[in-house]
């Protein structure tokens, strides 16, 4: 600290300053030039200037001391150099400064032009003539100088802070950019962060591995931007592009070049332009480092200003000029500067500071007697004064800015009893603990944290999700065997093949497809409906109607057929595709929904769709939902809402059609079914003679299953129609995935009341267990049994390997598909051929096996049936229309005969349904032989008569 009692007094009024900067005062900053009275003293001044330095330091304060000799062959180039020096930030304070070194890229962007034209030597900007160099351009030759020093000044480290990424201040936020945009495409994180990192590399390389290249972004720099808008070097008479934006980088580019070479030629000129334009540089370098609202808000933790100390100041180190410089510049500007220069002048130099503020006339009582006193007092003057004395129309020989000091000898000897000295409040601005570097540590910590968390949300509950957004048209769900599948509509390149088990060895679902003979898969169909859907899109604009595909596309180990069937309807939706868009100007687009395994998630599916719907018009109906369950009514329910007609391929509920005007279906009902079975039960009944019958069903306590319950009350009706004693109704349940049916036949078989009729409302995967006990069982084993079933069981494949009959069990069971009276005139055949993966080029009939179901041909012509209703008259029809049409659609020509839904009642049942009825039984060899007993094609309404239906 301060030893001499003006040392103390002058530490009092710099900390009264920064108090007064602290609080937003803003206060002028004066350049304080102390000399002694007598020339003796100089060295004690000089010492004092040292030791304010000192104490300034000690208070964290950002303070640069100037040598005391600095090259140049003029003071002006030596007051230049001193400036230079200035430029290095570590020559402003040690490690104790408050907040992080200032930069100066105003400064060295100075000096960068100014090593250039010394680089470039007497040859520029008029090389003698004859030279090589004079028929050059001259302005290019400046610019390449310039990139060859990447525009900063010679012989300075390349690489800032040991990486160059730090001095990459617009390439870093690029590369966040490009991070950001790859986040919001849904991308991985990795694939986000990797695209980051290649463009940052990218143009790591661009601005500082190629050579001779301006740095990329040099015209969004700061200092670029401070070097084309300041007046200090505009010239009047400029005619290139003086502004640079951030949308014309060639023009903005040509405006920097065109500046560059004016300053540079102004430079090799000499004067005092290159000193002030570098004192111009220092102090808009330091009022940006203390900038109040800028991105870190620096300005509010540096609240201690600048100061350049000059303990000796003469013409040896240009400090005179310095100070002269910095007074002209600041009269020149209107802007206040963070700077406080404390300088030390030997006596005999203080003549060339002719300006001061103190008056020269004072009256000897006006001027306080204590030093302290004296020393505020000629402050406060040299405020008030300081407006007029910058004053350009004032004929004036002081320097505005500078005020002198003269130190009496008796204040420059060391004091014996120090009093307590001032020091301006160090008490952190709230902006160094809110927005300081372990804030942002917290808030990025936590902001990672919180990302983290919600893109595991996301993950978990959507298929499709990045780091910040996710496809919500889709959503994870539990399978019943404890895998996840993907549910709802399929949109932005989502696929429900991806969410499918691996296939292999020991893959039940996989081994069930290929026992069924299915010759494709979900993926291939997938990818072959994106593959028309991008055609539609891109060729037929506006020409073009949607239809939803809902059903089972999941597997699980313990239902395998669900997959099969949304597999086997799926196809029929594609090739009805496939067709429609070859030869109708109106195309069809198919968008799929996943109602999960067994349609269990088919709610959800529905939400899913009609939300998608209310987003896209060109949604005007849905093919699907070909399970009967307990969600079917709430299912119906929401696209009934969203207007959305169904059309089921497959779905045999007999309220639904009763319920909702949107239902339309292909499939028999179950009640209609058992009435035909009833022609069956019939000739089973012996008049006159009681005989037994019981209807078994798979339990549905713990299922969504409505149709088992619907097939069993409308079966137990049949039964009772026709005369048979009822037996109570029996209800196996499951295990493991299997029916538990041993002890349901052995009560069955061993009881006085044997039945002769077995009514069965269960699942075709049931009817193999059912088989084995009903033929091992006493008082069953060898004794005729016929089992009546619903078209379930038309999923077995009894004459190519499927489960056995059972000896003297005879199984009747219903169908949806008449394919074989309808095959002579459908194309269907030849189009499967043409068009399915797997049967291309084969020569197919209704009882192929991979066609013989009729799950294919039930969907396909459901989907005729719905595009045909959006598309009258050859134009796209609105989703209202659609409904409407339904009812006039009449198509001949399909796979399952005439679609037909003409004389459809509202709220009622229609005729005209394909039906079926199919007799199994067990030949000599334990195989199975089929027979169809009767049958009606599809827009046949002719009644089925037990003569037609006769068994044999």
């Amino acid at each position: 600290m301060p030893e001499s009692g003006a040392g103390l007094h002058l530490q009092d009024q710099l900390e009264i300053l920064i108090q007064d900067f602290r609080t937003s005062a803003e206060p002028p900053m004066p350049v304080f030039v102390v000399h002694a009275q007598d020339g003796a003293d100089d060295d004690a001044v000089t010492g004092l200037v040292r030791q304010l330095h000192a104490g300034q330091e000690a208070h964290r304060t950002r303070c640069a001391v100037a040598q005391d000799t600095y090259e140049g062959a003029t003071e002006v180039r030596r007051a230049a150099a001193m400036v230079r020096a200035l430029s290095d930030p570590k020559r402003w304070g040690g490690p104790k400064a408050v907040y992080r070194r200032y930069a100066f890229p105003r400064l060295r962007l100075v000096h960068a032009i100014d090593d250039a034209v010394a680089a470039l030597g007497d040859t520029w900007p008029a090389p003698a003539p004859g030279s090589p160099e004079a028929g050059q351009d001259q302005r290019q030759r400046l610019l390449n100088q310039l990139a060859q020093q990447r525009w900063r000044p010679r012989n300075t480290a390349r690489w800032h802070s040991g990486l160059p990424l730090f001095d990459m201040a617009h390439i870093l936020p690029a590369s966040l950019v490009t991070v950001l945009a790859a986040l919001l495409a849904r991308s991985e994180w990795y694939v986000a962060v990797g695209a980051g990192l290649v463009f940052l590399l990218l143009l790591t390389v661009l601005n500082y591995v190629l050579p001779g290249r301006a740095p990329i972004f040099l015209w969004l720099r700061r200092e670029s931007r401070w070097f084309m808008t300041t007046t200090f070097l505009r010239a009047p008479d400029q005619e290139d592009p003086t502004e640079v934006s951030l949308l014309r980088p060639v023009q903005s580019w040509k405006a920097i070049a065109a500046r560059a070479y004016d300053v540079a030629e102004a430079l090799t000129a000499g004067g005092d332009f290159h000193l002030q334009l570098c004192v111009l540089a220092l102090r808009e370098d330091l009022r940006d480092n203390h900038r109040r609202w800028s991105w870190d808000l620096r300005g509010f933790k540096r609240t201690r200003p600048p100061m350049l100390f000059l303990p000796n100041a003469d013409t040896r180190n240009g400090g005179i000029e310095l100070i002269r410089a910095i007074s002209d510049v600041r009269s020149r500007r209107s802007e206040l500067d963070p700077l406080l220069v404390v300088a030390g002048v030997r006596a005999q130099d203080v003549s060339r500071l002719e300006r001061s503020v103190i008056p020269a006339a004072a009256e000897p009582e006006a001027i306080p007697s204590r030093f302290s006193d004296r020393l505020r007092t000629w402050y406060r003057e040299w405020g008030r004064n300081l407006r007029a004395e910058q004053s350009p129309s004032r004929e004036r020989s002081v320097l505005p800015w500078v005020m002198k000091i003269p130190l009496p000898h008796d204040q420059l000897a060391p004091v014996q009893e120090r009093s307590r000295h001032l020091r301006a409040s160090t008490r952190p601005t709230p902006a160094r603990l809110v927005w300081a570097l372990h804030t942002l540590v917290l808030v990025i910590v936590l902001l990672t944290a919180g990302t983290v968390m919600r893109a595991d949300a996301l993950h978990d509950r959507y298929c499709s999700a990045s780091v910040l957004t996710a496809n919500r048209d889709t959503r994870r769900e539990r399978t019943p065997g404890g895998g996840t599948e993907c549910i709802g509509i399929a949109t932005d390149g989502v696929r429900f093949a991806d969410w499918l088990p691996v296939p292999g060895p020991a893959d039940e679902v996989s081994a069930l497809t290929a026992d069924e003979g299915t010759p494709w898969t979900v993926d291939d169909l997938e990818d072959l409906i994106a593959g028309q859907n991008d055609d539609v899109l891109d060729h037929h604009s506006g020409k073009y109607v949607t239809v939803v595909y809902a059903g089972p596309l999941s597997a699980d180990s313990s239902d395998g057929s669900s997959l099969v069937k949304g597999a086997e309807e799926l196809a029929g939706v594609y090739l009805a595709q496939a067709v429609i868009n070859k030869n109708s100007s109106v195309k069809l687009r198919v968008l799929l929904a996943n109602g999960g395994v067994d349609l269990g998630h088919q709610e959800e599916m529905a939400e899913a769709v009609a939300a998608y719907a209310a987003e896209d018009p060109t949604v005007v109906g849905v093919v699907g939902t070909g399970r009967d369950l307990k969600s079917s009514r709430a299912t119906t329910r929401t696209l009934m809402e969203a207007g959305l007609p169904i059309v089921s391929g497959t779905n045999s509920a007999t309220y639904l059609p009763r319920e909702f005007a949107n239902w339309f279906s292909l499939a028999a009902t179950d009640q209609w079914q058992t009435e035909q079975l009833g022609l069956i039960a019939a000739q089973l009944r012996t008049p006159k003679r009681r005989q037994y019958a019981l209807v078994l069903a798979r339990d549905t306590a713990r299922t969504d299953d409505l149709y088992t319950d619907e097939q069993a009350r409308y079966g137990q009706l049949m039964l009772r129609r026709h005369g048979f004693t009822l037996l109570d109704q029996r209800r196996y349940t499951l295990s493991g995935g299997k029916p538990e049916l041993r002890s349901h036949a052995q009560e069955i078989c061993r009881g006085g009341r044997v039945p002769s009729v077995i009514y069965f409302a269960g699942r075709v995967e049931d009817i193999d267990s059912l088989m084995t006990h009903l033929g091992t069982e006493p008082g069953c084993a060898g004794t005729p049994l016929a089992i009546l079933t619903g078209d379930d069981l038309s999923k077995a494949r009894f004459s190519a390997g499927g489960p056995p009959v059972a000896p003297k069990v005879t199984l009747y069971h219903a169908a949806l598909a008449e394919l074989k009276k309808a095959a002579e005139r459908t194309t269907f055949y030849l189009d499967a051929a043409a068009y399915l993966p797997g049967l291309r080029g084969h020569r197919l009939r209704y009882d192929s096996p991979a066609l013989d179901s009729g799950q294919t041909a039930l969907a396909h012509d459901a989907t005729r049936a719905l595009y045909w209703a959006a598309t009258r008259d050859d134009r796209p029809q609105s989703r209202a229309s659609t409904w409407v049409n339904l009812r006039n659609v009449k198509i001949e020509g399909m796979a399952t005969g005439t679609i037909d839904f003409t004389g459809a009642p509202l709220y009622g049942d229609r005729a005209g349904h394909s039906i079926v009825l199919k007799e199994v039984s067990r030949a000599e060899d334990g195989t199975s032989t089929l027979r169809v007993v009767c049958s009606r094609e599809a827009g046949n309404t002719k009644r089925l008569t037990r003569k037609e239906c006769a068994l044999r």
